[in-house]
């Protein structure tokens, strides 16, 4: 994003990024406890954000890692040493702010009917293949395709021996923890996403964010039910 400062700790409307999405779980009835992967040197920050912003389930900060695989490494093993191998770890982007109520409790839901649980969205445009970046030849049905999002919910101890197992076959640096699982032969479950629940990736989306912190959907607007 090209800022003075990482993006989950852009202000906006008087409020950091992070403390957006940690208020969404610490105002969730069915989560114990958060933890936070920080970047370096923003441990003492986020701290003082939380007490200033009331967000009493941090109990963890730990140490990132040289890329998201170990960075979630780290924070799992870390919550290995507190929690039982059955509890459930929801692992979020920080800077998905607007992850619901809604999203948070079907991921729940969903992993402890399957044992894990991937927040997915679907595929509405058409998908073009391409070798070069440059031109195609051929589409993929999207009927076919989900669009990832988080939280991803899994056991703990499952988890923590997926990320055992794949430091042993040399997988390093997945993208995510839904593909650490398809790579590690494993099949994950979907959970309701929303296209609300975007990624603050680049200065276009701090202004989507921006718009949607100030939206109310119309009253007369028929909801799907699928």
């Amino acid at each position: 994003m090209q800022q003075d400062i990482p993006k989950q700790f852009l202000t906006i409307n008087e409020r950091p990024v992070i403390i957006y999405t940690l208020e969404a779980f610490q105002e969730h009835k069915e989560i114990d406890a958060i933890a936070v992967v920080c970047l370096e040197g923003w441990e003492q920050i986020l701290w003082a954000y939380a007490k200033q912003f009331n967000i009493t389930k941090l109990k963890y900060v730990i140490s990132g890692g040289e890329n998201g695989q170990a960075s979630i490494r780290n924070g799992v093993f870390e919550l290995e040493k507190h929690f039982a191998p059955d509890d459930l770890v929801l692992i979020h982007d920080a800077i998905r702010p607007m992850v619901s109520a809604e999203i948070i409790s079907d991921n729940i839901r969903v992993a402890k009917k399957h044992g894990n649980a991937i927040t997915v969205i679907p595929c509405a445009e058409a998908m073009m293949q391409t070798e070069d970046g440059f031109v195609s030849a051929g589409s993929y049905p999207r009927d076919r395709l989900k669009r990832t999002q988080t939280p991803q919910a899994f056991h703990l101890g499952q988890i923590c021996d997926l990320h055992r197992r794949a430091l042993k076959k040399g997988i390093v640096n997945s993208i995510a923890s839904c593909t650490l699982m398809i790579e590690m032969g494993e099949q994950v479950y979907f959970s309701a996403g929303s296209e609300k629940n975007i990624k603050l990736t680049t200065v276009e989306d701090i202004d989507i964010f921006k718009a949607l912190l100030q939206v109310q959907r119309s009253d007369w607007l028929k909801i799907s039910e699928e």
